[in-house]
Order: C-alpha cells, then sequence, then structure tokens
C-alpha cells in the first residue's frame, strides 16, 4: 500500500474503526535512517493502534529504524516481504526476501533483539508459478526459529517477472487453502490472512479458521465498512456516526495540518474519496472532491459544493418516475 496508507489516510480510517490495527505504508529502513525520520515515523496520536511496516533486507539497518520506530510510539514492527514492485526488487526486499528464508530470520532477529514490540513478517504464498507448499512452509518455519510469531500471508504467489504489482493483485490465484494448513502445521503461531477479502461474510468464514485478516484496497476504496467492524470483530456497541460527521471531521484536520505543516487538503481528501461509495450522488460528491480546479479554495466551501452536487443528484433521480412494468 506504498502511497496510500500514509498518516492522512491512517486518520481518517480510525475515525471508522477505534480498534482495528492500522498499518502503515511500507517504508523503507535507510529512509527512516537517512532521508528524514520525522518525515517518515510522525503519526498522529489519534491513529493508535498503529504498527509500523518496514522494507528492507540489511538486519542492521532494520534494527535501527525498528528502535527509531518503538522510541516514535509504534505498537508492532512488521516486516514487509510480499511487495513485488520493480522498485523494490531492486533493493533486494519485499517479495524476493522469501528466496532467502535465512537471511529474514537474521533480519527478524536483529529487530526483536532491539525491541520490546512485537516483530511479525509479512509474505506471500510463494513466489512465481511454483505452488508448492513446501516451499512456504520452509519459510515460515524457518522464520519461527528467529522468534517470529505472528504472520500476515497475502494468499497468492507474487510473480517478480512479467505482471506489474496490480497483476500481482489479481492474476495470480488466491490459494486460501495454502495459509489454512500453515495454520494447522504451526497451530501455536498466529496467521492473519490477505487478499480478495471483500465483505462480511468471506471474512467470517476466514476468521473461523484463521486469527486474523488484513484488509487493503477494499477498505481503502470502501471505507464505510470499517464502520461495523468495531461491533461485529470486537464487540463493542455499534457507532453512531455519520458520513456526514467523518466527512467535518476529516475538513477539520485538513485546516489543523495545513496550520501546522502546509499540507495542501487534496493530499489528504484523496484518501476519503470512497466514503459515499454506494450511495446515489457519490459520482459528483467524488468529482468535486478531486476537482484540481478548487486546490485553492477553502476545503470546507469545497465540501459545501460537494454535498450539493451530491443532493441535487438525490432530488433529480426521486423526481424521476417509475420504470413502467
Amino acid at each position: 500500500m506504498m502511497d496510500w496508507t500514509d498518516r492522512h489516510c491512517r486518520y481518517f480510517h480510525r475515525l471508522l474503526s477505534r480498534h482495528a490495527l492500522l498499518y502503515t505504508e511500507m517504508v523503507n529502513a535507510g529512509a527512516v535512517l537517512h532521508g528524514g525520520t520525522e518525515r517518515h515515523l510522525r503519526f498522529d496520536a489519534q491513529e493508535q493502534p498503529v504498527a509500523l511496516q518496514l522494507g528492507g533486507c540489511e538486519p542492521g539497518d532494520l534494527a535501527r529504524a525498528a528502535r527509531l520506530g518503538e522510541a516514535w510510539g509504534y505498537r508492532e514492527i512488521n516486516l514487509n516481504c510480499g511487495c513485488p514492485s520493480e522498485r523494490v526488487q531492486r533493493g533486494a526486499f519485499g517479495a524476493s526476501l522469501m528466496k532467502e528464508p535465512a537471511l529474514v530470520a537474521d533480519c527478524v532477529k536483529a529487530m526483536r533483539d532491539a525491541v520490546q514490540l512485537p516483530v511479525t513478517v509479512k509474505h506471500r504464498v510463494g513466489l512465481g508459478r511454483d505452488e508448492s507448499y513446501g516451499f512456504v512452509r520452509d519459510f515460515v518455519g524457518q522464520v519461527a526459529g528467529a522468534g517470529c510469531e505472528v504472520f500476515i500471508v497475502h494468499a497468492r504467489n507474487a510473480w517478480l517477472e512479467g505482471l506489474s504489482p496490480k497483476q500481482n493483485r489479481e492474476i495470480p490465484p488466491l490459494r486460501y487453502g495454502v495459509v489454512h494448513q500453515l495454520k494447522a502445521d504451526f497451530p501455536d503461531l498466529t496467521f492473519a490472512i490477505n487478499g480478495g477479502l471483500s465483505s462480511d461474510e468471506a471474512l467470517a468464514e476466514q476468521l473461523a479458521q484463521l486469527d486474523g485478516a488484513m484488509i487493503g484496497r477494499e477498505a481503502y476504496h470502501n471505507p464505510w465498512w470499517l464502520a461495523r467492524w468495531d461491533t461485529l470483530y470486537f464487540g463493542a456497541p455499534p457507532q453512531e456516526v455519520t458520513r456526514e460527521e467523518i466527512e467535518e471531521t476529516m475538513v477539520d484536520y485538513m485546516a489543523r495540518e495545513h496550520a501546522r505543516y502546509g499540507t495542501p487538503w487534496p493530499s489528504i481528501a484523496r484518501h476519503m474519496l470512497g466514503l459515499r461509495h454506494g450511495l446515489r450522488g457519490a459520482r459528483l460528491w467524488r468529482q468535486v472532491w478531486s476537482d484540481h480546479h478548487l486546490k485553492d479554495w477553502p476545503a470546507q466551501t469545497v465540501m459545501e459544493r460537494a454535498r450539493a452536487a451530491q443532493e441535487t443528484a438525490q432530488t433529480k433521480a426521486a423526481d424521476e418516475p417509475e420504470p413502467l412494468a
């Protein structure tokens, strides 16, 4: 979720679910150490609980970056062994690390020795067209031997050649059964599943067999889904919040971020464009918030214009005659 789940996105998602564990986008450990620690690690306290996802392949660098993450208040350090992008491959980390489980184990041990936080690993079920179970089983076994107890498994292979990152999320088949088998073979470890989950029913089916689930793009594009999670999965009473209240809170946040850091509101608003997903007039509402011609307008004014556009669409639809049977 590089360039997607930044701190503004996480602030928005936290308004919808108070209990779900949020993850940062993958942050290169070298960038944390040498490219501006505050820029990469700063987050709002309202985002908690939040985990820091690191990318890298040098145990020493990862340990130092993990220590900084702990100092900044993150609740978990996660090592990404699942991203297939060419940029990440050039850095010899992400999914390509699955070829070197001994190195991953060294990275995990170095981070565990450096921090008191849980150190977890996100990975794929395989690489390329090789769908042998033994590959991922041995990977998990070796990394678990270094002390990792939590594995987040994207239930698709990563094809490191011939597919874009988008295609890698769609073309390799989903193999949920592999994750279920991992849980059966390593019952004392914690396994969360990722990939292709987009409904309460799909989540319930997986949570009946596994310890958790990670939701990525569906949560991004259909964020109102998160508003049910605290009740469904954490035993909390139903949220009384409305989409309108969420939008108003985000406009207030935009104003604070601009005052503190000069952040332009479009870089925040882009994360909430799915808020009215599935509602009549949502497209017009989204178009207003996305209109670059309005980027110099106050966010409050843009919100009012967006709402007016949606209301107009709803009124027009209500005035249309019912279709004949």
